[in-house]
């Protein structure tokens, strides 16, 4: 992919460096960067809760006042109390919903955007260092697991505060009962515990899976007219088949611990409530507690159970989020080849020489040199002319200075490779063309001309705004290589590295692309990659590499062969 389409100035600025040494560390980083919709979601999720705690207590209180003979007045008033709880718990509860999702959307922009400026940051090398499908995943269901955590924790807040409350009250009615609530809640929550291993454990097991059925889906989608063409289509599907029934056995092995861990959340606090009732309405028979206390406690038994099953959602939604930081992190812990160097030396102004000491090749300032050979040869010559290498003797230069002194953004804007790898976006023809810069219709019509894609463009229904799918896949290879080479002569690099520009059309199509872009490109430093006889009849200056890398046909020139 063209590397200025990954120019790290366009990363998102407002997103501070995110904390990847591990899944807690970023979810805690998250939290620290904008914390008060937590703070305002955890104050609500206490004031929604702890009215439905109350209400059994004061329910309780009304019925033992309805019983006194001191008149109606207690009952009216405790009525009028359960009345105002009702009222503020729904008040609550509407702005607890808005400060949850407004936490939890949060989480997921923040994610998003950290992880698209990662991968800006790797650009092209990025293919190289992780499965497409592992980028997918992490950009879909790994950002809505981490937003799914922060989304459950101003209820889960309020579910402790609200337990807490519950079994003070409890124990000061009887201490009897508080002491079973204060040991029966805390060892049904505590009892969920063993299960959250092994559903962690099944849900990693899934997304790695997950991962690998949808790079492979991506290759299959990519490749369908390959595959076709030397029937390789069964075999890719067969083998696509069996890892998606790989991935369907994880899910159904994760459903099953998942589907364990909810009936624990449900059978665990029952068995608090059945007990708790049970030893209530002995002490009403005993006449320790009253008939209101009872109903009192029964309630609040009964609430019991929503503090508990909230607990049991939260652990298992913070178990998901654990794993999908971890693959986040994972991503986000790559190291892009580029790196900012301490002191970057700024390049000279105007056309630049591009040279490479280790293969004795030199494409002159502002002329056109054609570079054949093996294939393999210069697929490993573009990468080293077009990105900064490890440091070593003799690394690349452009205008006189080593790649991996020049600031990473400024080589991005001067210097420019489009090659076979390259792809389309979704989105319109001049966004798409364009890449998210200024530019006139003019300078779009002369890319166009010189590539040949005006045709393409008029022929699709809105012009340049017509709308393109990802990947271009309604295009066929030869367009889809002309709007590519469009792109890049509308980016107008000081430097351009083509590999292969014409591969995929026919003669006469190459013939005029070849002349015009030799015409737009004049007084500007192009580099052409190619066996192509056209463009070794348009260059200023041709190089044939040797097959042998040791091979030195040409004397001092010892890979780059005779220069033509």
């Amino acid at each position: 992919m063209s590397n200025r389409l990954f120019d790290a100035s366009v990363a998102p600025a407002a997103v501070p460096e995110a904390d990847s040494r591990g899944p807690w560390a970023y979810l805690w980083w998250l939290v620290r960067i904008r914390p008060w919709p937590l703070v305002l979601a955890a104050a609500l999720g206490v004031l929604w809760m702890i009215p439905l705690a109350l209400v059994p207590l004061v329910i309780g209180r009304a019925i033992d006042a309805a019983g006194q003979d001191t008149g109606q007045t207690g009952l009216y008033l405790w009525s009028l109390l359960a009345l105002g709880l009702g009222v503020l718990q729904a008040l609550a509860g509407a702005g607890l919903i808005q400060a949850a999702v407004g936490a939890e959307a949060h989480a997921l922009s923040t994610t998003h955007r950290v992880l698209m400026r990662q991968v800006v940051r790797l650009g092209a090398t990025l293919r190289g260092k992780a499965r497409s499908g592992d980028v997918a995943a992490s950009a879909a269901a790994d950002v809505e697991s981490i937003g799914n955590s922060f989304e459950v924790i101003g209820r889960t807040v309020g579910a402790v505060v609200a337990a807490v409350l519950v079994a003070v009250a409890l124990t000061v009615t009887s201490p009897v009962l508080g002491l079973a609530v204060l040991v029966g809640v805390p060892a049904a929550v505590l009892s969920i515990g063993p299960l959250l291993r092994p559903l962690q454990e099944r849900d990693e097991a899934q997304r790695e899976l997950m991962g690998v059925a949808t790079s492979q889906a991506g290759d299959i989608v990519a490749g369908l007219r390959i595959l076709r063409g030397i029937g390789g289509e069964a075999t890719f599907a067969a083998r696509f088949r069996r890892t998606s029934q790989q991935v369907r056995r994880a899910g159904e092995s994760a459903g099953r611990m998942e589907a364990w861990l909810q009936a624990a959340g449900v059978f665990l606090p029952g068995l608090v409530t059945v007990g708790i009732v049970w030893l209530g309405a002995r002490l009403a028979l005993n006449g320790t507690i009253t008939a209101g206390e009872l109903v009192a406690f029964y309630g609040a038994s009964a609430f019991l159970t929503l503090p508990v099953s909230t607990a049991t959602e939260a652990a298992e939604t913070l178990s998901l989020a654990k794993v999908a930081a971890g693959r986040v992190c994972t991503l986000l812990r790559l190291t892009p080849d580029a790196v900012r160097p301490e002191h970057p030396e700024p390049l000279p102004a105007g056309a630049l020489a591009l040279t490479d000491p280790d293969s004795g090749i030199t494409a002159e300032a502002g002329r056109l040199t054609v570079l054949t050979g093996p294939a393999d040869r210069l697929a490993d010559l573009a990468d080293r002319l077009a990105r900064p290498g490890p440091a070593g003797p003799a690394p690349v230069r452009l205008g006189g200075v080593p790649l991996d002194r020049v600031d990473p953004a400024e080589l991005s804007a001067r210097l420019l490779r489009s090659g076979p790898a390259d792809t389309l976006f979704s989105g319109t023809v001049r966004e798409e063309l364009s890449a998210g810069s200024a530019r006139s219709r003019e300078a779009l019509a002369r890319a166009l001309y010189a590539a040949d894609a005006s045709d393409v463009v008029a022929a699709l229904p809105g012009g340049p705004d017509a709308w393109l799918d990802e990947g271009g896949r309604a295009l066929s290879g030869g367009q889809r290589q002309r709007l590519v080479l469009a792109r890049a002569l509308l980016a107008a690099p000081d430097v351009l590295v083509l590999e292969d520009p014409t591969a995929s059309v026919d003669a006469h199509t190459e013939a005029r692309i070849v002349d015009r872009v030799a015409a737009l490109r004049a007084g500007r430093t192009t580099v052409v990659l190619t066996d192509s006889p056209l463009w070794r009849g348009a260059a200023d200056r041709t190089v044939r590499l040797a097959a042998d890398p040791d091979a030195a046909p040409g004397g001092p020139d010892r890979s780059a062969g005779v220069p033509s």
